[in-house]
């Protein structure tokens, strides 16, 4: 079974920008804010129709994250934008004291994260995000793997009452996820397969799946499951499929350390202790380069995922 079909390239970001437009036609307590990037946030159209729900804080992420606090009050929904690195390492004070703590309706969109950022270099890669993230009390956190996929998480999150943090990448990557569903702490398995399970999610899903062929070739059945939320964390759904396969490989741009990775860990280990290989960044800063070149580097690819299924198998 496969659930999924390539169409074409597309860069998450232009999902949120599209979802974002979008929510500006049809709800009209959607406001924006943005620290002086909003043609990379893509948040030039909603910026364009509705000037009046749109505020250009400038190179103040702090301030504009207390804004953002202070707009729930009177019921606006604000999506506020910059790239991932700003929006959590440079703030967490503010989101943690302004909004977490007082369980404030903010969604935070967080363009540029991982890796491929690319040629930004370390300073602006951030790999600790989903960490940093995770671990706020009452925080949904949300990494999406296309265009898709982006677009449609951008309209859910305005559904849903509680803060959100939805992390989305810069470069243009795989569309494949079209005609899927997209639910909050909902995992989307897109193949079944008999001997590992492999979860990832981001960039990394679209690699998952191509090695998944390519374990196919080698008599090797990989069930590979699309995990966009990584908290709240669709337990039964990695909890099945581990029951089948005996085995789990994880796949994230991030940190090894605080990402998806130990999420999966803490579930096994608090129901079924698993065999677990990871894939990530081993607890290092990235560097500048092209994203295709990173992520061959930090192993962040089919290749990776290939070795790392077949290491856990042994370990069965």
């Amino acid at each position: 079974m496969k659930k999924y079909t390539y169409t074409e390239k597309k860069d998450t970001r232009s999902g949120f920008g599209d979802g974002l437009t979008e929510l500006g036609k049809t709800n009209p307590n959607v406001v924006a804010l943005c620290a002086d990037l909003t043609g990379s946030l893509k948040m030039n159209e909603f910026a364009k129709n509705h000037p009046e729900r749109f505020f250009q804080v400038g190179i103040a992420e702090a301030n504009m994250m207390g804004i953002a606090a202070g707009l729930t009050i009177g019921g606006k929904i604000p999506f506020t934008g910059t790239f991932a690195n700003f929006s959590t390492g440079r703030v967490y004070d503010q989101i943690r004291q302004s909004i977490a703590y007082s369980d404030k309706n903010v969604k935070i969109c967080a363009s540029h994260a991982g890796l491929t950022l690319g040629e930004d270099g370390a300073t602006h890669q951030i790999l600790e995000d989903i960490g940093l993230m995770k671990m706020l009390p009452g925080m949904t956190v949300i990494n999406t793997c296309d265009y898709s996929q982006t677009k449609a998480a951008t309209l859910a999150i305005a559904e849903y009452e509680g803060p959100v943090y939805l992390r989305f990448g810069r470069p243009s990557v795989p569309v494949f996820m079209t005609d899927q569903p997209f639910e909050i702490g909902k995992a989307i398995q897109l193949t079944e397969g008999t001997d590992v399970t492999i979860v990832a999610t981001g960039h990394l899903v679209w690699e998952a799946l191509q090695a998944a062929e390519q374990l196919e070739e080698k008599g090797i059945s990989a069930e590979v499951i699309n995990i966009h939320t990584i908290k709240p964390l669709d337990e039964e759904a990695i909890l099945k499929s581990v029951a089948k396969t005996g085995c789990i490989v994880t796949a994230e741009e991030h940190n090894k350390y605080g990402g998806l990775g130990e999420s999966v860990a803490r579930c096994l280990a608090t129901n079924n202790p698993t065999p677990q290989e990871f894939v990530a960044v081993n607890d290092s800063f990235g560097e500048s380069a092209t994203p295709a070149e990173l992520m061959k580097k930090y192993g962040l690819n089919d290749e990776t995922i290939i070795k790392a299924v077949e290491k856990v198998i042994s370990r069965k």
